[in-house]
Protein backbone atom coordinates (compact mmCIF):
# COMPACT_ATOMS: atom_id res chain seq x y z
CA UNK A 1 0.00 0.00 0.00
CA UNK A 2 0.95 3.42 -1.05
CA UNK A 3 0.76 6.68 0.60
CA UNK A 4 -1.60 8.78 -1.14
CA UNK A 5 0.35 11.94 -2.71
CA UNK A 6 -2.66 13.99 -3.67
CA UNK A 7 -5.52 15.42 -1.41
CA UNK A 8 -8.79 13.01 -1.18
CA UNK A 9 -11.46 13.39 -3.93
CA UNK A 10 -13.79 15.61 -2.34
CA UNK A 11 -11.02 18.12 -1.77
CA UNK A 12 -9.81 18.46 -5.50
CA UNK A 13 -13.07 20.29 -6.53
CA UNK A 14 -15.94 19.54 -8.42
CA UNK A 15 -16.03 16.67 -11.10
CA UNK A 16 -16.57 18.02 -14.27
CA UNK A 17 -19.91 17.43 -15.88
CA UNK A 18 -21.54 15.74 -12.22
CA UNK A 19 -24.37 18.07 -11.14
CA UNK A 20 -23.65 19.39 -7.80
CA UNK A 21 -26.03 17.10 -6.08
CA UNK A 22 -24.44 14.29 -7.43
CA UNK A 23 -20.75 15.53 -6.45
CA UNK A 24 -20.52 13.37 -2.91
CA UNK A 25 -21.22 10.14 -5.09
CA UNK A 26 -18.77 11.02 -7.96
CA UNK A 27 -16.46 11.89 -4.98
CA UNK A 28 -16.89 9.07 -2.59
CA UNK A 29 -16.93 6.35 -6.35
CA UNK A 30 -13.34 8.45 -7.05
CA UNK A 31 -12.30 7.84 -3.62
CA UNK A 32 -13.12 4.49 -3.66
CA UNK A 33 -11.24 3.21 -6.92
CA UNK A 34 -8.04 5.25 -5.95
CA UNK A 35 -8.34 3.40 -2.22
CA UNK A 36 -9.00 0.28 -3.65
CA UNK A 37 -5.90 0.87 -6.21
CA UNK A 38 -3.36 1.66 -3.18
CA UNK A 39 -4.56 -1.31 -1.40
CA UNK A 40 -5.05 -4.32 -3.29
CA UNK A 41 -3.47 -3.56 -6.91
CA UNK A 42 -0.70 -5.75 -6.67
CA UNK A 43 -1.50 -8.71 -4.41
CA UNK A 44 -1.41 -12.00 -5.73
CA UNK A 45 -3.64 -14.35 -5.66
CA UNK A 46 -2.94 -15.85 -2.14
CA UNK A 47 -3.70 -12.88 -0.32
CA UNK A 48 -6.77 -12.10 -2.46
CA UNK A 49 -8.93 -15.41 -1.47
CA UNK A 50 -7.75 -15.66 1.94
CA UNK A 51 -10.33 -15.46 4.62
CA UNK A 52 -9.02 -14.02 7.88
CA UNK A 53 -11.00 -15.58 10.48
CA UNK A 54 -13.67 -16.54 8.50
CA UNK A 55 -13.98 -12.88 7.38
CA UNK A 56 -14.93 -12.28 3.47
CA UNK A 57 -12.01 -12.13 0.75
CA UNK A 58 -10.96 -9.08 -0.83
CA UNK A 59 -11.83 -10.98 -3.90
CA UNK A 60 -15.41 -11.52 -2.87
CA UNK A 61 -15.30 -7.47 -1.79
CA UNK A 62 -13.71 -6.44 -5.16
CA UNK A 63 -16.55 -8.53 -7.48
CA UNK A 64 -19.13 -7.55 -5.17
CA UNK A 65 -18.42 -3.68 -5.52
CA UNK A 66 -18.63 -3.72 -9.25
CA UNK A 67 -21.55 -5.48 -9.18
CA UNK A 68 -23.74 -3.92 -6.74
CA UNK A 69 -22.82 -0.46 -7.98
CA UNK A 70 -23.69 -2.42 -11.40
CA UNK A 71 -26.92 -3.14 -9.79
CA UNK A 72 -27.78 0.03 -7.81
CA UNK A 73 -27.16 1.93 -10.58
CA UNK A 74 -29.59 0.04 -13.37
CA UNK A 75 -32.33 0.59 -10.43
CA UNK A 76 -31.67 3.96 -10.55
CA UNK A 77 -31.90 4.42 -14.15
CA UNK A 78 -35.79 2.52 -13.52
CA UNK A 79 -34.26 -0.89 -15.01
CA UNK A 80 -35.10 -4.43 -13.87
CA UNK A 81 -31.31 -6.48 -13.42
CA UNK A 82 -30.46 -7.98 -16.73
CA UNK A 83 -29.45 -11.83 -17.06
CA UNK A 84 -26.12 -10.96 -17.07
CA UNK A 85 -26.63 -8.89 -14.03
CA UNK A 86 -28.23 -11.90 -12.10
CA UNK A 87 -25.27 -13.92 -13.11
CA UNK A 88 -23.04 -11.79 -11.80
CA UNK A 89 -24.30 -11.39 -8.31
CA UNK A 90 -24.88 -15.59 -8.57
CA UNK A 91 -21.12 -15.91 -8.76
CA UNK A 92 -20.19 -13.07 -6.66
CA UNK A 93 -20.12 -15.74 -3.93
CA UNK A 94 -18.38 -18.20 -5.95
CA UNK A 95 -14.17 -18.57 -5.54
CA UNK A 96 -13.04 -18.18 -9.21
CA UNK A 97 -10.75 -21.18 -10.96
CA UNK A 98 -8.11 -20.17 -11.56
CA UNK A 99 -7.81 -17.53 -8.80
CA UNK A 100 -7.15 -13.84 -10.30
CA UNK A 101 -4.83 -11.43 -8.23
CA UNK A 102 -5.57 -7.92 -7.45
CA UNK A 103 -5.21 -6.20 -10.55
CA UNK A 104 -7.92 -8.17 -12.94
CA UNK A 105 -10.13 -7.40 -9.78
CA UNK A 106 -9.30 -3.48 -9.23
CA UNK A 107 -9.58 -2.60 -13.23
CA UNK A 108 -13.01 -4.17 -13.43
CA UNK A 109 -13.37 -1.65 -10.19
CA UNK A 110 -12.35 1.44 -11.94
CA UNK A 111 -13.61 -0.01 -15.05
CA UNK A 112 -17.27 0.30 -12.96
CA UNK A 113 -16.49 3.31 -11.70
CA UNK A 114 -15.93 5.08 -14.57
CA UNK A 115 -19.60 3.49 -16.13
CA UNK A 116 -20.68 4.82 -12.93
CA UNK A 117 -19.11 8.75 -12.66
CA UNK A 118 -20.05 9.25 -16.89
CA UNK A 119 -23.62 7.39 -16.13
CA UNK A 120 -23.78 10.47 -13.09
CA UNK A 121 -23.62 13.15 -15.71
CA UNK A 122 -26.59 12.33 -17.55
CA UNK A 123 -28.87 12.42 -14.62
CA UNK A 124 -31.30 15.54 -14.14
CA UNK A 125 -31.24 16.87 -10.75
CA UNK A 126 -35.48 16.77 -11.06
CA UNK A 127 -35.53 13.26 -10.80
CA UNK A 128 -33.56 12.86 -7.91
CA UNK A 129 -36.59 11.95 -5.84
CA UNK A 130 -38.20 9.55 -8.50
CA UNK A 131 -39.38 6.56 -7.09
CA UNK A 132 -37.72 3.57 -8.00
CA UNK A 133 -38.39 -0.06 -7.08
CA UNK A 134 -35.66 -2.55 -5.72
CA UNK A 135 -35.45 -5.94 -6.61
CA UNK A 136 -37.88 -8.90 -6.99
CA UNK A 137 -39.90 -7.69 -3.77
CA UNK A 138 -39.59 -4.22 -5.19
CA UNK A 139 -38.58 -2.18 -2.39
CA UNK A 140 -39.53 1.27 -2.69
CA UNK A 141 -36.38 3.66 -2.72
CA UNK A 142 -35.64 6.99 -4.90
CA UNK A 143 -32.98 7.94 -7.85
CA UNK A 144 -31.14 9.91 -4.81
CA UNK A 145 -31.13 7.20 -2.55
CA UNK A 146 -29.94 4.54 -4.90
CA UNK A 147 -27.40 6.48 -5.87
CA UNK A 148 -25.89 7.84 -1.93
CA UNK A 149 -26.57 4.35 -1.08
CA UNK A 150 -24.07 3.26 -3.99
CA UNK A 151 -21.41 5.92 -2.47
CA UNK A 152 -21.52 4.85 1.01
CA UNK A 153 -21.86 1.27 0.10
CA UNK A 154 -18.44 1.78 -2.14
CA UNK A 155 -17.24 3.58 0.73
CA UNK A 156 -17.57 0.33 3.35
CA UNK A 157 -16.11 -2.17 1.18
CA UNK A 158 -13.14 -0.39 0.58
CA UNK A 159 -12.91 0.08 4.44
CA UNK A 160 -13.20 -3.61 4.88
CA UNK A 161 -10.70 -4.39 1.57
CA UNK A 162 -8.01 -1.95 3.33
CA UNK A 163 -8.64 -3.44 6.44
CA UNK A 164 -8.09 -7.49 5.22
CA UNK A 165 -5.20 -6.29 3.17
CA UNK A 166 -3.22 -5.10 6.42
CA UNK A 167 -4.57 -8.04 8.43
CA UNK A 168 -2.65 -9.98 5.57
CA UNK A 169 -0.13 -8.13 5.78
CA UNK A 170 -0.23 -6.75 2.70
CA UNK A 171 2.77 -5.17 1.74
CA UNK A 172 2.89 -1.37 3.65
CA UNK A 173 3.74 1.90 2.23
CA UNK A 174 7.57 1.19 3.00
CA UNK A 175 7.53 -1.96 1.15
CA UNK A 176 7.93 -4.21 3.92
CA UNK A 177 4.76 -6.27 5.12
CA UNK A 178 2.18 -4.24 7.65
CA UNK A 179 2.99 -4.65 11.30
CA UNK A 180 0.91 -6.88 13.03
CA UNK A 181 -1.87 -5.10 14.98
CA UNK A 182 -1.65 -3.80 18.66
CA UNK A 183 -3.16 -6.04 20.93
CA UNK A 184 -6.37 -4.15 23.07
CA UNK A 185 -6.30 -3.53 26.53
CA UNK A 186 -6.84 -6.73 28.85
CA UNK A 187 -9.71 -6.81 30.87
Amino acid sequence: MTAPTRPEVWLRGPVPGIPSALQPVAHALLQSAEDVERACGGLGPALVWRAPGGAATIGFHLKHLAGSTERLFAYARGEALSAAQREALKAEREIPDPLPGGEPLVAAWRDTVARAVRDLTAIDPATLDDARAVGRARLPSTVRGLLFHAAEHAQRHTGQIITTAKILGAPSDEGSPAPAPAPGPSR
